[in-house]
């Protein structure tokens, strides 16, 4: 998101639609044209408001080193295969920061194998920023286009009435399929169509590596609706660089069981004076349990034999939230029991250590309320505190304000007002900024930060910049009929 947590009403003010309510219209998707205050054009029809998307790879040990306890990926319309790689992206990311810090430990027992290598690049993005976590940067938006383009995987370099020959440089991730999905851009547009077919091509003139069966460097593509995609009018012609935006082979990976996490145990199998086994398991939390043989096991013909099948036995958890690590046999003579005696002397063990760790589960206390309650900073909060119900408003006084406006959703805001809060400057992307003119010999002090003009379509916001807290505020009005309409969660 491009503004400040809590601090957007443009989707409400234009279609009353409230992202403070998750019915966000992603007006930040946009193309707008942005002029300065004389009426000249800074830049035409571009998504000025659409952020590349948020990344913190690069900054996650810093992150835990400063305090966070707890992570949250973006997720709002996403599927259920980026969530899978992302997650699975920062849970590696993670894992091997506390293996070289082992003075940081999971919140939560248990272990996460993947069943395959998150890669961020090969879902849905558009582009990435870490936004202003090591100080402002120009790169953080995605100007030309808020679709996913995807990776560059081809060129094309020849074309007919039916299909395209394309480059690959010989990259054996860029390997194409029957069903992916490749795009282009064209005059700020992008473009884009399904393969029908993909058919590697083996050329006599080239190295028998570029001819490898794995790592063909040209490909013949038949797309799905040739006379619509090869239509000269979109711009599809030799040269153009196609991106993979859906990528088959990839989606097929997350659409399976793609990850499971368990808890590791230890078991260690003892025999007592009267012949019994006793198999004892230790999770990695130190909690213990432990079950007997229903029978004395009969005395073995092949010792190592009935070892191995004992460790065969009871390493079957899979189905279980539990991985052996490791089983050891002390007994030096565990004797023969039946696979079907094994099997269930595992499954009790299962159901005593699930019960043993529920015992022993810690359940966090509430801290007490401090009295009295700590005042707030300010006697008076408006529409931007999104006071929008009783409980809010009676926690607001609670803790000593007086004045309580109506959140922006009440329809009580009716004047111009900031309708975004944030952090990404126009002025500062299109190096406008007066901060970036300091020190610069013949354009110090010729800067200003006068107000700019947001437009979209017939609507028009006035941008006022705040220099100081370096915000930029753009300013609008709730539209006349949504102002009139029932605010959300009202009753007739």
């Amino acid at each position: 998101c491009v503004a400040f947590s809590g601090q957007c009403y443009i989707s409400h003010a234009e279609a009353g639609r409230s992202a403070n309510r998750g019915d966000c219209s992603q007006a930040c998707r946009l193309p707008y044209t942005l002029t300065d205050k004389q009426g000249a054009v800074v830049a035409f029809d571009q998504h000025l408001l659409s952020m590349k998307d948020n990344n913190q790879t690069a900054n996650i040990a810093a992150l835990v080193k400063s305090g966070v306890r707890s992570f949250k990926i973006e997720g709002r319309y996403k599927d259920m295969a980026y969530v899978k790689n992302i997650t699975g992206h920062y849970r590696q990311i993670l894992d091997a920061f506390i293996a070289h810090n082992p003075e940081y430990s999971r919140a939560s027992s248990g272990l996460t194998q993947l069943h395959f290598q998150p890669d961020p690049n090969r879902n849905f993005q558009r582009g990435f920023t870490d936004y202003f976590a090591k100080g402002r940067v120009i790169e953080i938006a995605a100007f030309e286009s808020p679709k996913h383009m995807g990776l560059k995987v081809a060129e094309v370099m020849s074309m007919d009435a039916k299909s395209l020959v394309v480059s690959t440089l010989g990259a054996k991730d860029h390997k194409l399929n029957n069903g992916d999905g490749v795009c282009y851009l064209h005059k700020r547009d992008v473009h884009g169509f399904m393969i029908n077919r993909a058919e590697p091509l083996r050329l006599e003139s080239l190295t028998p590596a570029q001819n490898s069966a794995d790592e063909p460097a040209l490909w013949r593509i038949f797309p799905k609706d040739p006379e619509v995609v090869l239509d000269s009018k979109l711009g599809l012609k030799p040269g153009v660089v196609l991106h993979r935006n859906r990528d088959k082979a990839w989606d097929e990976q997350l659409t399976g069981d793609s990850a499971a996490r368990r808890v590791q145990v230890t078991m260690e199998l003892t025999r007592d004076e009267e012949g019994f086994l006793h198999c004892t398991v230790t999770d990695e939390d130190g909690i213990k349990a432990q079950v007997s043989s229903a029978s004395v096991p009969q005395a073995a013909k092949d010792v190592a034999l009935c070892i191995q099948s004992i460790q065969r036995a009871f390493s079957k958890l899979n189905d279980t939230e539990f991985h052996l690590l490791k089983l050891n046999v002390t007994c030096h003579e565990p004797g023969f029991l039946p696979a079907a005696q094994l099997n269930q002397m595992r499954r009790d063990l299962v159901v005593a250590l699930r019960l043993a760790r529920e015992t022993h589960r810690s359940v966090g206390k509430r801290r007490p309320a401090i009295e009295p309650p700590v005042q707030y900073p300010e006697n008076t909060v408006s529409y931007l505190a999104n006071v929008y119900n009783h409980k809010a408003k009676a926690f607001y006084a609670l803790h000593g304000v007086h004045m309580i406006e109506p959140a922006f959703e009440a329809h009580e805001t009716l004047s111009e007002v900031p309708v975004m809060i944030t952090k990404h400057c126009l002025r500062y992307s299109f190096q406008l900024c007066p901060k970036q003119a300091k020190g610069v010999e013949g354009v110090q002090g010729q800067v200003k930060a006068e107000p700019m003009v947001l437009h979209q379509g017939k609507q028009q916001y006035l941008l006022k910049f705040d220099c100081k807290p370096c915000e930029m505020h753009i300013m609008g009005t709730i539209k006349r009929d949504v102002a009139t309409s029932l605010p959300p969660g009202a009753s007739v």
